[in-house]
């Protein structure tokens, strides 16, 4: 939908309370004398008039001022006071909006709502009644802010509906009975339609109890009550003069409701008939509100609304309905019409006897309509029920009864709609400026959570799986355009386009990513295909004039095909000269006028043919012009011409720059046409999963348990170490073993449950297993050996599992949904391995797809599986990623090419030695003549063998030495090749010899299609649909190649998703979808999920998509909310127990691993530091505390030297630096610590960097020895207030973890009480142990002599502490050696906080790659120009800590 762009304005940012500020406060005296966790002991007893006083005077007094709204959240006003003292029946009206106004402030802050509410809920439902007749209360005086702040309360609780204390309240306002409120004659039409609700609706009349009808009835007019009185106000906004900016907001959020109850089918189902019944959405189009400029975002939320008011579901049902079922649907509504028409009014006889689709256009049904009388359009709306019949007028007196409303209602209810596929696929798939510069659809990085937007959002259901992957689409294209914006104003930025004054653009300056273009030409527009309007295909030439340095020359020649351009018209106002400001607008700035994506062909070569890509060198061309073939996008060229033959302008004349983006980050339109690919065709989800996927039905139903093809034995293979590993690994079976030998119990073990084998037998009679029933049978099996070799022994796994382990294992192996939860440090990798490696051995021929967010924790994945017994052949590694596995194998497709040719030949090289070992002729030139040779010698020598010794009834020994045939081929196996202890042995080693042989022609045999397939081409094909047993790829990557996955045949049976909770939505739903289904049935079997969704989820880098669309929400955490039952390890091996109480809290029953008690270097202390674990508390340095350059590109000086102040005391007491990483939890911090480390100690030999400097989020899945953490802020607690933040901040750290950051604000926060609870209890002053050295020898829980500790007061103090120390150091290693300068914190050659000079993501984890600590180190700084007599005592804290 194509709206006007307003140019964006730049938008307040909500000015943040300081610390000084909260504590001199009005709020935080009260907070401290009535409700503070601190001062409980001194409380004065509750205070009606305090909570009406604070309403008055702070909230609505303030106007809603956020920051006074989240001054009281935070200090916990709505947990310790206003919940703890609601009583129903007696709570104020001020007490009750006190209430919604703290959990509005929640839900805009993300934090969890309603935890309060669990703890006592006896009054919630009271609460609940208040709040629903305060909202239809129509009173003149009535506060428009309130009634938009209680009907967002609503509006969460419709959110928030897996809570059952919400449930219970809010399903009854939109059950089958609320329509009682829909008239008399449209409630019979429905009843006529589905018979089965005429049955229920008098059950529910029945059921009614006199005494509380009158409240029940209340209820089930409220949605339609509070409908008409949105539309009165709706309707009372007068199209021109003077608006109620706050009227607007409440339409705005009004329609928003109305939108997410329509986007639900358990709240749609029977709302959306009283919703149709109300007219809501034609009295919206029709409101003055739609023609205003201030109604902009009203329009696009109406659009939204009728969307989903007419989608393609059942409401009985609740089965999508295919395009056939629409047109049908409409027909019978169009034919109806006509032949009530034909026989009731005469007037509309032409219409009655036209065809179908000659009528149903909105011009030809306002031909048919406009000319009829009023009486004769109320008499066909009475006839189809859309209004009350004559007479009846007072019992529905709101509605409108006007000729242009009824015409309109008539017309709207027949017009044909368009295909919402036929829509789809004439959308551009790229953005254009429309789009790109839209506030309300793509808001700028400062989105406060205030206002709602045209955005659709990610909840826990969704009506059908169009539904579900349209929502995905418009939200994965709208993040990209985001992105994409991001790029275009910094290419622009840096290119500096003035206006010169001939009126032409001249570029001031130059970018890498961006180039002005020389010359632009469409060379080919091709004829539509049959049936489309648009074009085919649209070709363009663009000629650049490359005069850069050669790398960069090189990155613009090296634009392979498919990757995706921007061609951009510019038309700056500024003249030459001008400085540009990339915090202001660069719309308004550098004239941005169009925007256009395309995809690159091919450069061309000099006689202007596209350059192949291929093994062969490129051509080198002379100069520096290089021109680019492209393929523009079809659907919007036809619309752009379209615009051009109504006398607009030519887009395609006016382009001046090119941008390319870079690769990582530009796959957006190959993905969004994957997600239109699945749209367009038949989704086949497995029955199994379908449900769940959509969110409905019982949560349950595919956990193995409850699969009709649950197995009962499986072969556990090298789970258990041992038997007794196996008891402790079942501690509620008892376990029945087939053979009392001890020495026969050795694994593996095959295991059988008995009370599945019951269940199975029982078929539907079978009760859940009692606790007598569960019985397990252990059978020890030998694995045949493999050959006489040593290498021939299988790799076996050495991992004590803990029996949550093995029964996620157990989980994994068995047919359906697991859910693995692993906290941190819980061996989910290795769960994973055991899992896939189980699979691998019990279903040979099935096939497993590993998946998993990044390329990193794909390969520590990959490795493991390879080191155990799994066949290397059966390995594939796609994408990317493979360059960075630690191994020296090969696992890409071409690496496993290579290494099926180099196996091949070794095994025919084998064939030739037996032939000349049996004396036959040379058999290893090719399998085919191996495959002949197996056959006719080597198979008949094995039989007469077996016959010979068949025939010796002695069973000696000599027999077998004597008759094997293989002797001389076996010549290299350790001797003797017999023993000749016992008959037995020895006929076990000749079947092994024999098993070594009949592999070798086995490999062969598979291989035998190389010597037919002759390109690299064809070969890698073949693997990966014949060959490879386990495939690992990125969910990326999976989206990228679905459709060439598909094509090639892929097939598979298994998916195990590893970081689950980090893949977002879209990207973990698509490779369900990688193959084709067979029957109409998918072949999935098994999924399983493994993530922790108490850590970080996907990065968004877009606010408002992230916070207001929820689209950080992954499908595991989706699923964990939804109630699906899962496995969550209870067993940490990462870290002391001590640092593991900071987050243990956050989980079920996590406990810990032997080994974090026994091992050294947890029994031994951090040497030179008192503690395992400390807050250290920063104060203000120089007067300030954290700073704020530009938006969300947070520092804090102090808390940054201070952080590289212990680095570097720890690298000289002796740490290695690679055991040290340093974190914090904001980009801006990160720069300015790596800013730090550069000029205080990188290229120092003493101390050099730490391994790592980044952000907890990208640091996600890593760990260290010792974590400095910097959390930054100083004024509001800012992101980490998100507990998944804080969880992965408090477990990257095995040994040590030292937190900087201002104590006074965090240990407030109510979410991080826990943590912070625990880290006070110890001094807030850093305490050293200066004479120690690493390692330390000194015990963990050993207590240290006052007089050994060294406490930092505070920044500067350990700043010349450490500076002094380092001057011993070097004066005892070389005395001769000169000391080196030193500047003080905060002096002008140290580092300072500074402002970035280009646009940095507000999300930490959204940093771009080059940015990454992977990237090569900076340039050393310049040496120090502080004076040579400088000494470390001049550092003085200019701010007096007891001020």
């Amino acid at each position: 939908m194509k709206v006007d762009v307003q140019p964006p304005t730049d938008k307040p940012k909500i000015p943040l309370p300081t610390v000084s500020q909260i504590n001199a406060d009005r709020i935080t005296l009260l907070a401290n004398q009535y409700w503070s966790p601190q001062t409980k002991d001194n409380h004065l007893p509750y205070d009606a008039s305090i909570v009406e006083s604070i309403y008055q005077a702070e909230i609505l007094g303030s106007n809603f001022s956020v920051r006074r709204i989240m001054m009281l959240e935070f200090s916990q006003y709505l947990e310790n006071y206003l919940w703890l003292h609601y009583k129903t029946g007696q709570a104020s009206y001020a007490h009750m909006m006190s209430i919604i106004v703290m959990i509005n402030e929640k839900f805009r802050e993300r934090v969890q709502a309603w935890q309060a509410f669990l703890k006592t809920p006896e009054h919630f439902p009271g609460f609940f009644e208040q709040v629903l007749r305060a909202s239809v209360e129509e009173s003149p005086t009535q506060n428009m802010r309130e009634q938009t702040a209680l009907l967002l309360f609503l509006n969460h609780c419709f959110g928030s509906m897996e809570v059952q204390l919400c449930r219970d309240q809010v399903k009854r306002l939109v059950s089958l009975s609320m329509w009682i409120s829909l008239q008399e004659g449209r409630r019979n039409q429905e009843f006529k339609a589905v018979p089965k609700w005429r049955k229920y609706w008098r059950a529910i009349q029945k059921k009614d109890k006199a005494e509380l009808l009158e409240k029940l009835n209340w209820e089930r007019h409220y949605l339609q009550r509070l409908m008409i009185k949105f539309m009165r106000i709706l309707e009372s906004i007068p199209e021109v003069g003077d608006i109620n900016v706050n009227a607007v907001r409440y339409c705005e959020r009004f329609l928003e409701l109305m939108i997410d109850l329509e986007a639900l089918l358990p709240t749609r189902r029977f709302f959306n008939t009283v919703m149709d019944d109300c007219h809501l959405v034609v009295r919206c189009q029709m409101a003055p509100l739609t023609r205003r400029p201030e109604g902009q975002l009203f329009t696009q939320l109406l659009q939204m609304l009728k969307f989903y008011a007419r989608f393609e579901i059942s409401d009985e049902t609740g089965d999508p309905m295919t395009d056939r079922d629409m047109t049908l649907h409409h027909y019978s509504r169009i034919t109806s019409l006509q032949k009530a028409a034909f026989s009731k009014f005469p007037d509309l006889r032409m219409f009655a006897l036209a065809n179908v689709a000659s009528v149903d256009t909105r011009e030809s049904l306002q031909k048919h309509f406009g000319n009829l009388s009023d009486k004769a359009l109320r008499a066909i709306a009475t006839y189809l029920n859309l209004i009350p019949a004559e007479g009846r007028e007072e019992e529905a007196p709101w509605h409108r009864l006007d000729k242009d409303f009824l015409k309109e209602l008539l017309i709207s209810r027949h017009e044909r709609r368009i295909s919402q596929l036929e829509e789809l696929n004439s959308m551009p798939l790229y953005p254009t400026e429309d789009i790109i510069w839209d506030e309300n659809v793509v808001p700028t990085e400062i989105y406060s959570g205030e206002n709602c937007l045209a955005l659709p959002k990610l909840n826990l259901q969704f009506l059908t799986l169009h539904d579900y992957l349209l929502r995905n689409f418009n939200l994965f294209r709208l993040e990209s355009t985001y992105e994409i914006r991001q790029d275009i104003e910094d290419a622009v930025y840096r290119l500096a386009p003035w206006r010169a004054e001939d009126g032409s653009v001249y570029f001031g300056g130059w970018a890498r990513m961006a180039h002005p273009i020389q010359s632009f030409a469409v060379v080919e527009v091709a004829k539509p295909n049959i049936g489309e309007k648009a074009p085919s295909r649209v070709r363009a030439d663009v000629t650049v004039t490359l005069s850069v340095r050669n790398e960069i020359k090189y990155e613009w020649e090296s634009l392979r095909k498919h990757d995706v351009c921007f061609l951009v018209t510019v038309r700056p106002n500024q003249g030459i000269g001008t400085k540009y400001d990339y915090k202001k607008s660069m719309v308004e700035q550098a004239g941005i006028v169009y925007v256009r994506g395309c995809e690159v062909e091919g450069m061309l070569d000099a006689s202007g043919r596209v350059i192949e890509e291929g093994p062969e060198p490129r051509p080198e061309l002379d100069g520096d012009s290089r021109t680019f073939r492209l393929l523009l996008d079809p659907n919007q060229y036809r619309l752009d011409l379209d615009q051009a033959s109504k006398g607009k302008e030519d887009v395609y004349e006016t382009f001046n720059i090119v941008m390319r983006r870079k690769p990582k980050e530009n796959n957006f339109k190959a993905v969004l046409e994957t997600i239109r690919e699945l749209m367009n065709t038949e989704c086949v989800v497995p029955e199994w999963l379908h449900d769940i996927v959509l969110g409905y039905g019982d949560p349950g139903q595919a956990h193995y348990t409850r699969m009709p093809n649950e197995i009962p034995t499986l072969d556990f293979n090298d789970t258990f170490l041992d038997m007794e590993h196996l008891r402790n690994s079942f501690p509620s079976y008892e376990i029945k073993v087939k053979t009392d030998d001890p020495r026969k119990l050795v694994r593996p073990f095959k295991l059988t449950f008995e009370n599945v084998v019951r269940k199975q037998e029982l078929g539907d009679n079978a009760m859940d297993e009692d606790e007598q029933s569960k019985v397990i049978i252990v059978e020890p099996h030998v694995q045949p050996k493999r050959g006489p070799y040593l290498y021939n022994e299988p790799k076996k796994n050495n991992i004590l599992f803990t029996p949550t382990q093995v029964e996620a294992i157990r989980s994994g192996m068995q047919p359906g949904l697991t859910l693995v939860v692993g906290p941190p440090g819980t061996g989910k990798t290795d769960v994973a391995v055991q899992i896939i490696s189980n699979l691998y051995h019990n279903f040979p021929w099935q096939r497993t797809l590993v998946v998993t967010h990044s390329n990193q924790a794909l390969n520590q994945l990959f490795e493991k599986v390879a080191e155990l017994d799994v066949d290397e052949r059966h390995l594939l590694r796609l994408g990317h990623g493979e360059e960075a596995l630690q191994t020296d194998k090969d696992f890409s497709r071409y690496g496993r090419v290579n290494y099926v040719l180099a196996t091949r030949l070794a095994q025919l090289e084998r064939v030739s030695r037996l032939a000349a070992a049996l004396g036959a002729s040379d058999a290893g030139a090719t399998c085919e003549l191996a495959h002949h040779f197996h056959v006719y010698h080597v198979r008949p020598r094995w039989a007469a063998f077996l016959r010979a010794c068949e025939r010796d009834q002695s069973k000696s020994v000599e027999t077998i030495a004597k008759e094997f045939p293989f002797h001389e081929f076996f010549d290299d196996a350790p001797k003797p090749l017999f023993p000749g202890k016992s008959y037995e042995d020895d006929m076990e080693v000749a079947k092994s010899c024999y098993r070594y042989i009949d592999h070798i022609f086995e490999e062969l045999e598979e291989f035998r299609a190389f010597e037919l397939l002759r390109s690299g081409l064809d070969r890698s094909k073949y693997l990966l649909v014949k060959e490879a047993k386990i495939i690992a790829m990125t969910c990326t990557h999976a989206a990228l190649k679905r459709s060439e996955l598909v094509q090639m045949g892929f097939k598979y049976d298994n998916i195990l998703m590893e970081e689950s909770a980090q893949i977002l939505e879209i990207e973990t739903f698509i490779p369900l979808l990688l193959q084709n289904p067979q029957d109409g049935r998918s072949r999935l079997k098994r999924w399983i999920m493994i993530g922790d969704h108490h850590q970080l989820p996907p990065v968004v880098k877009n606010m408002a998509f992230q916070k207001y669309c929820n689209m950080e929400q992954s499908l595991f955490t989706r699923m964990v909310r939804l109630g699906v039952p899962y496995v969550e390890l209870d067993a940490q091996g990462r870290a002391r127990p001590s640092i593991c109480n900071l987050y243990r809290w956050r989980y079920r029953a996590l406990g810990d691993l032997a080994h974090v008690a026994r091992r050294p270097e947890y029994r031994a202390a951090n040497a030179g530091l008192r503690y395992d674990f400390q807050l250290i508390n920063v104060d203000d340095f120089n007067g300030a505390g954290e700073t704020e350059p530009s938006p969300y590109f947070y520092q804090n000086l102090a808390e940054a030297e201070y952080v590289v102040a212990v680095f570097m005391y720890m690298r000289l007491v002796g740490w290695p630096a690679d055991k040290i990483s340093i974190l914090t939890t904001y980009n801006g911090q990160k720069h300015l610590i790596r800013d730090v480390i550069n000029k205080r100690c990188a290229d120092n030999p003493l101390i050099g960097r730490p391994h790592k400097v980044t952000t907890v989020d990208k640091y996600q899945g890593q760990q260290n020895d010792i974590a400095l953490v910097s959390l930054v802020r100083t004024k509001a607690v800012g992101h980490v207030r998100d507990l998944r933040r804080l969880i992965v901040a408090a477990s990257r750290a095995r040994l040590g973890l030292y937190i900087f950051a201002r104590a006074s604000l965090f240990r407030n926060c109510f979410e991080l009480q826990p943590t912070f609870n625990q880290l006070v209890e110890r001094s807030l002053q850093l305490e050293l142990v200066p004479g120690e050295r690493w390692p330390a020898q000194r015990a963990a829980g050993a207590v240290v002599p006052e007089p050994l500790v060294m406490r930092a007061r505070d920044m500067p103090h350990m700043a010349r502490f450490v500076y002094d120390m380092y001057l011993d150091v070097v004066r005892a290693a070389a005395p001769h050696q000169s000391r080196g300068e030193y500047s003080a914190p905060g002096t002008e050659s140290a580092a300072q906080s500074q402002e970035p000079t280009h646009f940095v993501p507000s999300h930490p984890g959204a940093a771009p790659d080059s940015d990454d600590e992977d990237a090569p180190a900076p340039a050393a700084a310049p040496a120090p120009t502080t004076p040579a007599d400088f000494q470390p005592t001049d550092i003085v804290n200019e701010v007096d800590p007891d001020a």
